[in-house]
């Protein structure tokens, strides 16, 4: 089963020298998942000031700036995973540096025929 898992917490959650070491165990975290095929992706994302946020109404796109609830807690990345069941997707977001200082919510993913297959690549290697 995937399974997204989104990591929520306060943006001044982690002190930058701490912050540096959640993402290096984050980044092993994920090469652990990797060596078991259940890795599908992960990233941390920008804060939530440079979320952009698109609805349509009446058929025309309205964009605002921010993110598009006030919360304390806001999205700060992701974790997108292969596993047997929801008892592995728990037992992997309690190893994710984020959850120790937010919370990790875990969506299982919808499986939608025909979509095309994820194809890995940076855009800055098109220029």
């Amino acid at each position: 089963m995937k399974f997204l898992l989104l990591i929520h917490s306060a943006e001044d959650a982690w002190p930058p020298d701490e912050h540096v070491v959640a993402l290096e165990e984050s980044v092993q975290l994920c090469h652990q998942l990797h060596a078991k095929h259940e890795y599908l992706g992960a990233a941390p994302l920008q804060p939530a000031e440079t979320a952009t946020c698109v609805k349509v109404r009446n058929g025309q796109p309205i964009v605002s700036d921010g993110p598009y609830v006030e919360t304390k807690e806001q999205l700060g990345g992701y974790f997108l995973i292969d596993v047997q069941d929801r008892e592995a997707a728990i037992a992997i977001a309690a190893q994710i540096p984020g959850s120790r200082r937010g919370t990790t919510e875990i969506r299982p993913v919808v499986e939608v025929t025909n979509l095309p297959h994820m194809i890995p690549y940076n855009i800055h290697d098109q220029q």
